[in-house]
């Protein structure tokens, strides 16, 4: 596995492997991608700590919001969020999603979640943010800098093993809860 570097990015955003992508936003070794305008927040329940079965793959109670300006998250919220770019991976390139230095100095964390295996294409990326402060908010507005994806190459997956043909989450054009 090797990681891609500045030239061989720019060759990715040529071929539409991640996109829209202004040319300013590729790094020497990464592509900053930009939060989209919809995401998923918990909804309040009547029961307190109702269990959300992770087996099960159970969606906790949710609301879908598109964000018109920003969106405030309070201190411990966590949300469901994605990137304004959508995701062409072919079946030789895999992906790993890091937040923003900035954004964490700020106090807002990304979950573990931000692997992207070969074939997983059509497709925005969900993110799973929280904001770690006790006493203030964190504005997300839709547009923002977010975070930045590493790129890695691959021998060729099998066709019968590439997310292509096994993943869950292709062709997801907005925010995505977990699924069957």
């Amino acid at each position: 596995m090797s990681l891609l570097s500045y030239t061989e990015l720019c060759e990715l955003v040529e071929q539409g492997v991640i996109g829209p992508v202004d040319p300013k936003a590729i790094n020497a070794a990464s592509i900053d991608v930009r939060l989209g305008d919809e995401i998923v927040t918990e909804q309040y329940c009547d029961h307190r700590y109702r269990p959300v079965d992770i087996h099960k793959r159970e969606v906790f109670p949710s609301t879908k919001l598109k964000i018109l300006s920003h969106y405030d998250l309070a201190p411990g919220e966590f949300i469901l969020a994605h990137t304004m770019e959508t995701f062409n991976l072919p079946d030789n390139i895999c992906a790993e999603f890091k937040l923003k230095s900035s954004g964490a100095r700020t106090g807002l964390e990304n979950a573990l979640a931000t692997w992207c295996d070969c074939g997983w294409h059509g497709s925005t990326l969900t993110l799973e943010l929280k904001n770690l402060l006790r006493y203030n908010s964190l504005r997300l507005t839709p547009g923002m800098y977010i975070g930045q994806m590493i790129f890695y190459r691959v021998t060729d997956v099998p066709k019968e093993r590439s997310y292509a043909t096994v993943g869950r989450y292709n062709n997801d054009q907005s925010v995505q809860t977990v699924k069957l």
